[in-house]
């Protein structure tokens, strides 16, 4: 099997699965046109995500990492009427570019884009009293991950989902001797999880238009 057949076949599954969104579509469009990195999820993936915070009857959603907000407004749909979502960028142009696409979509009532480092801006959500969140993604820079971690459990409440994106690295987590900054942010990540007594959590491997990786599940269970 190859990178191209699992492409080839993410196309497939999304023409089957994922009808055409204008909003969807322009977010991409803009965020390529502004040389983002195309690092955000695939259209099955941001589907995955929000039939897990639509399943999970998430009212109040973190995410961290926006990039162009294309993820954002995956989740931001699952929400109910009276939902929030909170993403939080480190970059100014993302912001920008994110808070675009956002309105576009119509979900500038129901996303809000906050911009800074996620270590300044996550002890901001708690010290405003804005979580507990129900449902948080993140998908930021791997080599914060295990703080993110931690983060996310001091604004999660028991029952809290905590999905974490590109955890597996084309099998680099497995390598006891990557060098990798990213593969070594991952590893630590997986070991704090492991080590947390208060959640219950998976890995599953991922293929497709992404390459080969994979998503942390995390049920906070205590």
């Amino acid at each position: 099997m190859t990178e191209q057949t699992w492409a080839a076949v993410d196309t497939y599954l999304s023409n089957l699965y994922i009808p055409r969104d204008p909003a969807l579509e322009s977010a991409l469009e803009s965020s390529n046109a502004a040389g983002l990195d195309p690092i955000n999820v695939s259209p099955i993936q941001g589907k995955f995500l929000h039939i897990l915070a639509k399943s999970h009857g998430a009212k109040n959603i973190l995410e961290i990492g926006t990039l162009g907000g294309y993820s954002t407004i995956w989740l931001a749909r699952a929400l109910p009427a009276n939902g929030r979502l909170i993403t939080l960028e480190a970059s100014p142009k993302h912001a920008e570019i994110a808070r675009a696409n956002i309105a576009h979509a119509d979900l500038a009532g129901a996303a809000e884009v906050r911009l800074g480092r996620a270590q300044d801006t996550l002890p901001r959500l708690l010290a405003e009293h804005r979580g507990p969140f129900d449902f948080i993604f993140i998908d930021a820079d791997k080599t914060g991950y295990a703080d993110y971690f931690s983060w996310s459990l001091k604004l999660a409440h028991r029952g809290t989902l905590i999905v974490a994106d590109n955890v597996v690295r084309k099998g680099g987590v497995a390598d006891p001797a990557n060098a990798d900054a990213n593969v070594q942010g991952v590893q630590r990540f997986h070991q704090a999880v492991a080590a947390e007594h208060r959640v219950i959590a998976t890995t599953i491997q991922t293929v497709g238009a992404k390459g080969h990786d994979g998503f942390t599940i995390i049920y906070v269970n205590a």
